[in-house]
């Protein structure tokens, strides 16, 4: 019998500790067999959907051969994935989730089979692009806001910020691993086979929800209405610190997301041609994909909320020191150590939204957060793009930089309790406010907003 001196006879097991600290925590995989399951189809699906992503305006272009028309592409589905978002959540909290969730399956299946079917014979008509893509964007905010809602139902308290963690991993994976098979797929296929792959995507994403077997519908689980949806806003009053992980959310993308001029700094200031524009497109993501690879610690972090002022922080100033950077190697580091803050913000800005929120009203504040998460990288390009019109790419970067620094230090000021926040005390206070919740469902009157737990 080992002595409890020493390490034990396997061999030092510090190596093995800083994996644990470091790595990912995958415990949630392990302990939970439903978020398991959850987990693996949605990877599938999101692999699917980013070579969506990329065929979409690849052929658009192809058809039109103009670049506004494909920024208009995202215009057309910003409107479908607002409104998705809100009517949405609300939906999401007043029927069965698992139900919800295989219908959505079902329509988004169906646009890519729609897009696969006017590709076939080679002369695609141009409006299925944007009405099927546009329905897509709409039944994806509420894909989302479902499956937000029923992670936390799964994993329980204990592990939000892991399984956060996992979520945003699954994220990066299909961000960097999509386009790169959706750009070989392109030049040894027609269009279409990416669309119909897509689809069977969703199809496993199908196969995996009906194996999810019995969810538990929320307490205090409400009726769709227009009150309903009025009820998530009013959830967040007198809420700082949750409302403050969405200001700081929009301060970063509207001001620090520098994407719109990526062509224009690869071409004309790197002078790297098509393949520099690649890198640059690439590397927040390879940085993400680094950033949520390395967040086994997170769970053992308590004040979350100076954890995302923080993240921020170092966004800002990457994105700045990005647009001052004359060499490309040193742009694209910068742009990964920014890609890797904004997963890690993401981390923790999720897991203050599971913890703050009770389950009843998960849905709609999920579709909140999936509003400003989307909505605000498209402002950012309009931002970006409309700043380095006056006044020059490099500018543009660099000054939404600083405004992102600014901004961030003017939340953190008016908005204190964000860095106050922390979680143990959050957990205690979540608990009220979901029992006042279930009594306030079951009364009829206005609905109250307790206090702020933070």
């Amino acid at each position: 019998m080992p002595s409890g001196d020493g390490p034990p006879a396997g061999g030092d097991p510090a190596p093995a500790s800083l994996r644990r600290r470091l790595l990912a925590d995958v415990t949630p995989l392990k302990k939970f067999p439903q978020f398991r399951i959850l987990w693996s189809g949605y990877l599938v699906s999101v692999l699917g959907s980013q070579l969506t992503v990329v065929a979409v305006p690849y052929q658009v272009f192809r058809i039109t051969h103009s670049s506004l028309d494909v920024g208009l592409l995202s215009l057309a589905q910003l409107g479908p994935l607002l409104v998705g978002s809100l009517v949405g959540g609300a939906v999401v909290d007043a029927v069965d989730r698992r139900r919800l969730l295989l219908v959505t399956e079902l329509v988004l299946g169906g646009s890519s089979v729609g897009l696969g079917l006017d590709s076939v014979g080679g002369h695609p008509a141009l409006w299925p692009l944007f009405v099927l893509t546009a329905l897509a964007a709409a039944f994806s905010a509420v894909d989302s806001s479902a499956r937000s809602a029923m992670l936390a139902t799964i994993v329980g308290p204990e592990s939000y910020a892991a399984s956060s963690a996992l979520w945003q991993l699954l994220f990066q994976v299909g961000q960097v691993a999509g386009p790169a098979i959706a750009g070989l797929l392109l030049t040894k296929f027609a269009v279409s086979v990416i669309y119909f792959a897509d689809a069977g995507s969703f199809g496993i994403a199908f196969i995996s929800v009906v194996m999810l077997g019995h969810v538990p519908r929320p307490a205090g689980r409400t009726t769709f209405s227009p009150r309903s949806i009025a009820d998530g806003f009013r959830f967040l009053k007198g809420r700082q610190a949750l409302q403050a992980t969405f200001v700081v959310d929009l301060d970063a993308m509207i001001f620090g997301m520098p994407r719109a001029v990526f062509p224009a700094l690869g071409l004309n200031v790197f002078h790297g041609g098509a393949q520099a524009v690649g890198y640059l497109y690439s590397a927040p993501g390879a940085g993400a994909l680094i950033g949520a690879l390395t967040t086994g610690w997170v769970g053992r972090v308590e004040r979350q909320g100076r954890a995302v002022v923080v993240s921020v922080a170092i966004w800002g100033a990457a994105i700045a020191g990005f647009g001052l950077c004359p060499l490309l190697a040193p742009a694209l580091v910068l742009l990964a150590i920014a890609g890797a803050a904004d997963v890690i913000s993401a981390v923790f800005r999720n897991t203050i939204l599971q913890t703050t929120v009770p389950d009843a009203l998960r849905g709609r504040l999920s579709a909140i957060h999936i509003g400003v998460v989307t909505g605000g990288p498209r402002l950012g390009d309009t931002e970006t793009g409309a700043v380095a019109a006056l006044a020059g790419a490099r500018v543009a970067v660099v000054s939404g930089g600083l405004a992102c620094l600014g901004g961030l230090a003017v939340t953190a000021w008016r908005m204190p309790a964000l860095m106050r926040y922390d979680r143990a005390a959050a957990v205690e206070a979540a608990a009220a406010a979901a029992a006042e919740v279930a009594a306030e469902a079951a009364a009829p009157g206005p609905a109250v907003s307790p206090s702020d737990p933070s």
